[in-house]
């Protein structure tokens, strides 16, 4: 188990209320809207996917200088969106050792439940040998401790597994919102009040933002990348659910995540001075 945030709990409360439910849902009413059946052509379900992480207040900044060239997903009049996902792994967390490993191809199995439009999907991320996303669903009545049924057909079908070789592992909860571009076929994901748990263990990433631009083919001449350059923010590989493995599990590699760690625990250093002094 990795200690990635050592802020006292008032702090982070305060980071996390102060900020991203206040400042950020102000700035997203500014930008205009889009509604998820317009957003069909933009579904970008096989693509590339780039990832940076950054604090709340350098979001704000962004928030102010794309909000000419992107819309901003509503739904039912909501413009930040709070998901929950269970993610399930093998018994040896072999999803997580892939990624950690480096391995280029690669899986997530997990439950996502969106909230807001009270939707939920069982899904498949398959991490091609070619640095492609590709990403499969179904619906499905509710979030489940276990595979079966149509689910268990579909990690058949879209996985090198069975549905009764994984298990559940991590419960994971954020609010999310998405920006989808006026000029090209791009979607943005940033994904705040990122929250961890299983078996009564905890942990948060407070004050922190991840941000997801998913293009059909990478292209530098994204806005939203262009705003990251002149903020000297530079791509990184973060996934939600190996953050969430190595902050709530011992005796799990960490090596090659260290980096990653030392850059989280960072901007949330720098995102609680700057709140400190505002």
């Amino acid at each position: 188990m990795i200690a990635i945030q050592e802020l006292p709990a008032e702090q982070q409360t305060m980071v996390n209320m102060s900020r991203t439910r206040g400042q950020v849902e102000r700035l997203l009413t500014r930008f205009d809207p889009i509604s998820l059946a317009e957003m069909e052509n933009c579904s970008l379900l096989d693509r590339t996917d780039t990832k940076y992480v950054m604090g709340i207040s350098q979001l704000c900044t962004v928030l102010e200088q794309v909000r000419d060239q992107y819309r901003v997903l509503c739904i039912n009049t909501r413009r930040l969106n709070h998901y929950q996902t269970l993610y399930f792994d093998t018994n040896d967390f072999l999803f997580y050792q892939q990624h950690h490993n480096g391995r280029g191809s690669r899986y997530k199995v997990r439950e996502r439940k969106y909230i807001g439009s009270d939707l939920t999907f069982f899904e498949v991320k398959h991490k091609t040998n070619q640095n492609r996303t590709v990403k499969s669903r179904i619906q499905i009545p509710e979030v489940a401790l276990h595979i079966s049924g149509p689910a268990d057909d579909f990690v058949q079908v879209y996985t090198p597994f069975e549905g009764e070789e994984l298990e559940p592992k991590l419960w994971n909860e954020y609010w999310r919102l998405t920006l989808v571009s006026k000029r090209r076929v791009e979607r943005v994901t940033l994904d705040l009040n990122v929250e961890f748990g299983w078996d009564c263990t905890y942990s948060a990433l407070p004050g922190l933002a991840i941000a997801e631009v998913k293009q059909a083919h990478f292209s530098q001449e994204s806005d939203f990348i262009q705003q990251m350059r002149q903020l000297g923010i530079r791509p990184t590989s973060f996934s939600k659910y190996c953050a969430g493995v190595y902050t709530l599990y011992d005796d799990l590699k960490v090596n090659n995540f260290k980096p990653q760690i030392r850059q989280i625990k960072k901007v949330m250093q720098k995102e609680l001075t700057h709140e400190s002094l505002h």
